[in-house]
């Protein structure tokens, strides 16, 4: 592609916006792709995610659902049964607690329980995360939960490209697939190209070389460690920073290959510390021959173990910041962890 074609090319639209663009691409290309979820129709979803599609589509595309996650995850994942390609959005990704035995028992297990004649094409919109005040029950950050679960697979956008490119994937693929959007994110505006594209689940992305210290890292804590990266760079420090973007399947990879190059390695999360994504990381890399390459120990940044406050102060303690980052790495890159 020459240059005028990029610049024709270059467009920005809002993480939401590239969401809601994906789901509209997909919709028009195939009429079984169905919306569901509680107040997705006519209020546009609790972040506004959904905004106008049952205006385009109708209600017997964009459906409200009732008060009861359970019930709207057995349907979605029943439709999926029937032929259909149900995304179902939950308003927050605790909710999905209330539906665990549908995805968990049901979708995750389906195609393997009938012996590979079924399958189970359903995508659920997981919004997550802290930051906005809505406390203990609304702000957890649960992918690790998820991933813990063979015939599930569990992608966490960082960019608006890759929220819209992770949802087309996601709808390609045969088995059930949760899609972690930061709440913090639908905000945040960035390229996006036009037209039908895909992001492949299960590959990270590398989005700052460097020599001295990996970082990986997924969803907003990509960018907080981009951030810290960035600050650290002024004093000479070379950081490596991996967006997962996928939590299962994990890039074992791309992962392992940063680690042999730098011989340092950090994983940084929102979720919970213990057993969480970064448990998972450092096994894997203690388990490989880049293990050999490590020069230091690993070194975890995770949620703390409570759950997440509502004072706004505290809130923001109980996560990962740049400031933190920034200093856990500047300690395992002077010797100190």
């Amino acid at each position: 592609m020459n240059a005028v074609a990029r610049n024709l090319d270059e467009r920005t639209l809002s993480y939401s916006e590239a969401i809601r663009e994906a789901m509209s691409l997909a919709m028009d290309a195939d009429p079984t792709v169905i919306l569901m979820g509680e107040d997705i129709g006519v209020y546009g979803g609790a972040f506004q995610v959904t905004l106008d599609l049952i205006d385009k589509y109708g209600p017997d595309r964009v459906m409200d659902t009732p008060i009861s996650e359970l019930g709207g995850a057995g349907v979605a994942v029943g439709a999926a049964l029937t032929g259909l390609k149900p995304i179902f959005e939950f308003q927050f990704s605790d909710f999905a607690a209330l539906a665990m035995e549908q995805i968990v028992n049901q979708a995750a297990k389906l195609r393997y329980m009938l012996g590979g004649e079924a399958s189970v094409p359903v995508v659920f919109r997981m919004p997550a995360g802290s930051g906005t005040g809505a406390a203990a029950q609304h702000s957890q950050s649960l992918e690790a939960w998820f991933g813990h679960v063979p015939g599930l697979k569990v992608v966490q956008p960082s960019t608006p490209e890759d929220a819209k490119g992770l949802l087309l994937a996601a709808l390609a693929d045969p088995d059930p697939v949760l899609i972690f959007e930061h709440k913090l994110l639908y905000k945040m505006k960035g390229h996006v190209p036009k037209g039908h594209y895909t992001v492949p689940i299960g590959k990270a992305a590398v989005r700052r070389q460097g020599k001295d210290l990996t970082i990986v890292a997924s969803s907003i804590m990509a960018h907080r460690a981009l951030e810290a990266a960035e600050r650290l760079s002024v004093e000479g420090m070379d950081v490596e920073v991996v967006d997962l973007r996928s939590v299962r399947p994990i890039d074992r990879d791309t992962i392992l290959a940063s680690v042999r190059k730098t011989g340092k390695l950090m994983v940084v999360y929102e979720g919970v510390k213990s057993y969480g994504v970064g448990a998972e990381i450092s096994a894997m890399v203690a388990e490989s021959d880049a293990f050999d390459f490590l020069d230091a120990p690993i070194l975890r940044l995770g949620g703390a173990e409570a759950p997440v406050p509502y004072n706004p102060d505290l809130e923001r303690a109980s996560v990962p910041q740049v400031d933190t980052i920034e200093a856990a790495a500047r300690r395992l890159l002077g010797g100190e962890v």
